[in-house]
């Protein structure tokens, strides 16, 4: 049986998530733009190889999200009032998560551009 702290544990991580889901209007996005991956991926039939590279770019995504929302919660914490050092570490932690969405973007169009292409051009050429 798992002890009491290893269960508040969880408890708290999940609290986190539940924020960030709740607050965040990029996570919401994000949320959506990995069902679509999933749901693509699925659809294109991809190996296990290409699931675990979209896996490890989402959760690269993600865990950019959950650490801009945690720097900005301490930042704000620490430097209530406007501080131009407060805004450079709010924006650079903004930065992180871009960079980490346009290289899932890349990867994602790299790995689903293809068979989702072909997949398309099968389906109309079959109407057609």
């Amino acid at each position: 049986m798992p002890s009491s702290s290893r269960f508040n544990s969880f408890k708290h991580a999940f609290a986190g998530w539940g924020y960030v889901l709740r607050t965040q209007p990029n996570a919401k996005i994000h949320a959506l733009i990995s069902v679509a991956v999933i749901i693509v991926g699925l659809w294109v039939e991809l190996n296990r190889y290409e699931w675990a590279l979209i896996t490890i770019m989402a959760v690269i995504v993600w865990m950019g999200e959950f650490i801009n929302t945690a720097l900005e919660a301490i930042v704000d914490l620490a430097s209530p009032q406007i501080h131009p050092l407060a805004k450079i570490g709010k924006d650079v932690g903004a930065a992180a998560v871009l960079i980490a969405a346009i290289a899932a973007v890349v990867v994602g169009l790299l790995i689903l551009g293809p068979p989702f292409v072909a997949k398309v051009i099968t389906l109309f050429s079959m109407k057609g």
